[in-house]
């Protein structure tokens, strides 16, 4: 039987203090502390078994400098300047071998004046070679073909310089475009332009029929359009439409213009006094750019809305462009214009056209369950079509003192009004980032 004294601790220095019960053997030491004990303790403690982490390398941060590898040709590279300016004089080599010699020159101090001065080449040209010698490289880097690559060797600075806005890969198809066909530098700029606008007309007219990848149905697709500017039937627009079916690369633009052309000389001339004709109001959303890149535009007039009719019968009718720079002359002065690309609905508009500007377009007679557009529009009038004749046309009129209103002419006859401030011809929507349908005819109540 245990007594208190059998738990006494034991108090010999010598031997490590263990419990009665945590040590019941020497060989249950041995077996959970295969080490000495006194000997693990005695044992001095030594910081250097710690591996000391090596000091970061400091980064190089200096770098050498060089120079980027020079763009001129390996045979020009040991001229002076004055040597690049006999070069360029004499137009030794070949037209993309001396163009870098340009550049090299402004970094050294010298001004397009100063060099035609002493070369000759304008500086219109000087821009045209650089710009061109940098379109031939992309090309090269592109990999296009040889073939076609050579026709440029000896010319042809001003046909890439036209294409300059296009992409690498629109580029190399141009530039096969332009060799099989021939074009000039006009026609270049054409194609240019159209391969750049088409992505931007998905909403226009028979866009789906043209191949985006093939540059002659891009540039039919832009006498296509230019085509709806003319009058139908005209002179200008069966033009219009020739060109484009010429161009044409793909069956299906081939199709769509030879329909139109059909189109045109099977429809009849309209009828004014015919009442039964229905009337369609375009209905076309602005493009950006649209105005800056239009073959031909018009300058009208532009009233507020929230104004009364006196500003409205104030505009000026009279306004025409003249001269080199196409001058635009009014009858009299005026604070507000627009221009405005000349749609077809505008061409010959002229004497009486103008503009009303709406601060919200619910104003005008479309469904509201499927147009609620809170949003700014131009509604383009002749003033010389007043009278309320066709039901189906759409008029502007100033109906109980109530403020400017669109109006079927329907409805105006129903409420009494016989002659209207003019008749709807064109409504435009203001240009926005991301594209949306256009209105359809059913649109219209």
């Amino acid at each position: 039987m245990l007594s208190s004294t059998s738990l006494n601790p034991i108090t010999n220095p010598k031997i490590p203090f263990f419990s009665s019960f945590s040590i019941q053997s020497p060989s249950l030491l041995s077996f959970h502390l295969p080490f000495s004990p006194s000997k693990t303790l005695l044992k001095p403690i030594s910081a250097t078994l710690i591996p000391s982490t090596p000091p970061p390398q400091q980064q190089q941060l200096y770098q050498p400098f060089r120079p980027p590898p020079s763009p001129l040709p390996p045979k020009f590279r040991s001229l002076d300047a004055q040597g690049r300016l006999d070069v360029l004089a004499n137009r030794n080599g070949l037209w993309f071998e001396y163009a870098p010699l340009i550049p090299s020159l402004y970094q050294e101090g010298f001004s397009p004046p100063s060099i035609e001065e002493i070369t000759g080449i304008t500086g219109v040209e000087q821009n045209r070679l650089i710009v061109a010698s940098q379109v031939r490289e992309s090309l090269i880097q592109s990999k296009t073909d040889e073939d076609v690559m050579s026709f440029f060797d000896t010319g042809g600075a001003e046909l890439l310089y036209e294409i300059r806005l296009l992409s690498a890969s629109q580029r190399a198809e141009a530039v096969r475009y332009i060799v099989e066909n021939g074009l000039d530098a006009k026609g270049a700029q054409d194609l240019a332009r159209a391969m750049k606008d088409f992505p931007r007309r998905k909403m226009d007219k028979g866009w789906k029929s043209f191949e985006y990848g093939l540059p002659g149905d891009c540039l039919s697709f832009m006498y296509y359009r230019l085509s709806r500017e003319h009058r139908n039937p005209s002179e200008q627009r069966t033009a219009a439409l020739m060109q484009a079916l010429q161009v044409a690369e793909s069956e299906s633009a081939k199709k769509e213009v030879s329909e139109e052309l059909e189109g045109g000389e099977d429809e009849k001339p309209e009828k004014d006094d015919d009442l039964e004709y229905r009337v369609r109001v375009p209905v076309v959303r602005m493009q950006f750019g649209e105005v800056a890149e239009a073959t031909r535009v018009v300058v009208l007039p532009v009233c507020m809305a929230e104004e009364d009719t006196k500003e409205l019968l104030e505009a000026p009718l009279e306004y025409r462009s003249g001269g080199d720079f196409g001058v635009v002359e009014a009858e009299k002065g005026w604070k507000r214009w627009v221009v405005l690309p000349s749609w077809e609905p505008l061409a010959g508009l002229r004497h009486g056209g103008v503009v009303v500007a709406f601060s919200d377009a619910r104003v005008i007679p479309w469904k509201s369950n499927r147009w609620y557009k809170e949003e700014a529009i131009l509604v383009v009038m002749d003033r010389n079509r007043k009278e309320v004749e066709v039901d189906a046309a759409f008029y502007l009129a100033m109906v109980d003192g109530g403020g400017l209103k669109v109006d079927t002419g329907s409805a105006l006859k129903e409420m009494g009004v016989k002659e209207s401030l003019g008749t709807v011809v064109l409504v435009v929507r203001p240009p926005k980032e991301e594209s949306d349908d256009q209105l359809s005819d059913e649109d219209w109540e």
